[in-house]
């Protein structure tokens, strides 16, 4: 295990330099580009950077992506969606339960590990949230989930030094799994 470790962290730290520029990059277009792995990207910043600058790099970058992609969802399909979706008497239900979130579900939602941004960033864009109130509940609610990646990450490469990390991480990963199920029901999202 340790020599797998060492293998690991010896990859990660040979990435440096133009490593830094391509990983932030990464970290942006994953809010548009759903497959692309964001804690494996946050877990490299952490890594080279420690847990500050890391810390930092990330949650200013994967921000970036997600207004972004808010806004290239505003001005390119909310037209469509007003026009053919909002007086669908299928889809207007769930469009204004978009439209009406509180602010503090919102910020729960985003902050949630398993929330897929993407998804997020295209029901806020083709709503009526505004960027007033989508930019400050992505400013609170990244530092979590940024937070979470980056140090379920750390721990599970460090763990391969020492099992019991990786027994503490599923549980630090289930408890979070239970917190999404619980918040999906809450507010009735399937």
């Amino acid at each position: 295990m340790e020599n797998i470790y060492n293998l690991i962290i010896s990859l990660i730290g040979s990435v440096s330099g133009l490593g830094i520029f391509i990983d932030c990059m990464l970290i942006m277009i994953e809010s548009i580009i759903p497959p692309l792995p964001l804690g494996f990207f946050v877990t490299i910043l952490f890594i080279n950077y420690g847990i500050i600058p890391g810390f930092l790099m990330s949650w200013i970058f994967t921000i970036l992506g997600c207004v972004i992609s808010f806004y290239l969802f505003q001005t390119t399909f909310k037209g469509l969606v007003d026009k053919y979706v909002r007086n669908n008497k299928y889809s207007d239900k769930f469009i204004k339960l978009i439209d009406n979130i509180k602010f503090s579900d919102l910020v729960l939602i985003i902050a949630i590990p398993f929330t897929p941004a993407f998804l997020i960033n295209i029901a806020a864009g083709i709503s009526k949230i505004s960027i007033k109130k989508y930019l400050p509940a992505l400013l609170i609610g990244k530092i979590s989930l940024v937070l979470f990646w980056g140090l379920v990450g750390t721990s599970l490469i460090e763990s391969l030094k020492n099992p019991i990390s990786i027994i503490k991480v599923l549980i630090l990963l289930f408890i979070t799994f239970i917190i999404s199920k619980i918040v999906s029901k809450k507010l009735n999202i399937n």
